[in-house]
């Protein structure tokens, strides 16, 4: 149990977790909460995030990813914890009853969220898998704010609401970019090992100071869209989250001191970076009810 919860990486579990409290929170605020769905789009965002992290275990293993000279949590296959077929098997086992999962929402928004569910699933596998990897082609930051940002928050908005609105895909934004910031952490530090092996991550394609700049406009864009979102709701209480402007700078800060190599400095950064992710969804969350 203790192996299979590594390779699911509970740490990047929030980015799939407050996309959906944050969608939750603004339909109590518009006065209409659905508990069933809610939970539901929840359930499917984390199937989507394990099945995700367990493809990426293993194709960075088949592309020789994660080598031993890799900065970063172990992954499972390349330290032989996990053999590729199982890992295959689980892969495919995790993805589908992330579909499963998906099809109970059909009756609570219709049937063109099939769509939306087969899409997440074959985006997640195609993060690391398939002709064209996600990752390894710049667009792991695209995928991570698309699906964890606009859309998990506006289909969990619109099965609780029947309805989108401008407030539920301007507050996808937040998620979107806050998750967005694992990945930049996670690409900033192994851009040496992803460039060896072929991975053209925007940090590899567009050079180190580019992917640290990354890092500090997603935390930009994440505020900005708070303040968007409290003028638009004449809400002060949304503008909560702005209490962690000095904590961003530090992690910002630190980010751009940190050189390669260092992991237990990398992983702190990683850990710091996941949880202000949590404390900013909760906070906004706070902010949208009060």
């Amino acid at each position: 149990m203790n192996v299979w919860l590594k390779a699911s990486r509970p740490k990047t579990l929030p980015a799939a977790i407050v996309p959906v409290a944050l969608a939750t929170a603004l339909a109590a605020s518009d006065g209409v909460l659905a508990g069933i769905p809610a939970l539901l789009c929840l359930l499917f965002a984390v199937l989507i995030q394990v099945g995700t992290n367990f493809a990426n275990d293993y194709y960075d293993y088949l592309k020789g990813a994660d080598g031993d000279d890799r900065v970063g949590p172990t992954r499972v296959v390349s330290a032989g914890l996990v053999s590729p077929g199982r890992m295959k098997r689980a892969t495919m086992g995790v993805f589908l009853s992330a579909f499963l999962v998906g099809t109970l929402l059909i009756p609570y928004g219709g049937l063109w969220l099939l769509g939306i569910g087969v899409a997440s699933i074959v985006c997640g596998y195609a993060y690391t898998g398939g002709p064209y990897p996600l990752g390894y082609n710049g667009l792991g930051e695209v995928f991570v704010f698309i699906f964890f940002g606009f859309i998990a928050t506006g289909v969990t908005y619109y099965v609780q609401t029947g309805s989108f609105s401008v407030d539920a895909w301007l507050l996808g934004v937040i998620p979107g970019a806050l998750a967005s910031n694992l990945l930049v952490v996670n690409n900033v530090r192994d851009m040496e090992t992803d460039a060896q092996v072929g991975k053209q991550t925007l940090a590899v394609r567009f050079g180190d100071p580019f992917g640290r700049w990354e890092y500090v406009c997603f935390w930009g864009l994440a505020l900005s869209a708070t303040l968007t979102l409290s003028v638009l709701r004449s809400s002060y209480g949304v503008l909560l989250p702005w209490i962690l402007c000095m904590p961003l700078f530090w992690l910002s800060r630190r980010l751009f001191r940190l050189s390669f190599g260092g992991p237990e400095r990398w992983g702190r950064l990683l850990a710091q970076t996941a949880q202000i992710l949590v404390v900013y969804g909760v906070l906004q969350v706070i902010g949208l009810l009060i």
